[in-house]
């Protein structure tokens, strides 16, 4: 198997070079880019695997390139781990809200990092589906391309986003309680809040709106989420 790329985009030399020295010594090929310049140049011709992504940069910051990220069909699917010192509650909403995978706060134990890394990594590959296409009501999943459509329009996830309605697709009417989305869609391993589910599920929705489905995902006071095939 050939070696998986971790794309660096940070500012600091000196965070860059210790994550560079703790990646490479993990197996892993690392890029680095001190600005989203360069960095969006670099994730466009080498296609890395994931990126850790500072919110702080000069020029463009790491939320809007997120953004730019998950808009763009070349690299919506590439897991995004954002790096900051910014640790309020709504500073990590704002970085799940650009489509971050995941939120570290500096300063961080870089041998915890390369564990969320590699958890987020193995989640990717995990993912085998039985059949390459899911269809519930409007929806239709695509698995093969990794492509999201209602009625045969095209609608844009992120990593994140696209496992959760996956889950979701493949599990109606049953209730999950947050810390159960958690264990499914993130995965045992994955250290993150069950406040992470609602803001995914709050972006979910946003998406589906315009295309009124957004019904499908219920919250059940109390208990967590549903998704239901609901009549337009």
């Amino acid at each position: 198997m050939s070696q998986q790329i971790i794309l660096i985009i940070e500012d600091e030399a000196a965070i860059r070079d210790m994550l560079k020295f703790t990646l490479s010594a993990s197996g892993y090929l690392v890029r680095e880019a001190p600005d989203a310049e360069i960095g969006w140049k670099i994730a466009l011709e080498d296609k890395p695997d994931l990126i850790l992504l500072d919110w702080m940069l000069p020029g463009m910051s790491g939320v809007a390139f997120a953004q730019k990220v998950r808009q763009n069909s070349q690299t919506q699917s590439l897991p995004i781990i954002m790096l900051t010192a910014r640790g309020e509650e709504e500073d990590q909403v704002k970085g799940f809200d650009s489509g971050a995978d995941d939120y570290v706060v500096k300063p961080f134990s870089p041998r915890a990092l390369v564990a969320r890394v590699q958890a987020l990594l193995r989640r990717q590959l995990s993912d085998k589906p039985l059949t390459d296409r899911i269809e519930s009501g409007k929806m239709q999943l695509d698995l093969t391309s990794h492509r999201f459509f209602i009625d045969q329009q095209e609608v844009s996830l992120g990593p994140s986003e696209f496992r959760l309605i996956h889950f979701f697709m493949t599990h109606p009417n049953r209730v999950f309680s947050r810390s159960q989305l958690l264990d499914e869609v993130w995965g045992t391993n994955v250290v993150v809040e069950d406040r992470t589910v609602d803001v995914h599920i709050r972006r979910l929705r946003k998406l589906l709106e315009p295309l009124e489905v957004a019904d499908y995902i219920q919250t059940i006071r109390g208990s967590g989420y549903r998704f239901s095939v609901t009549d337009a």
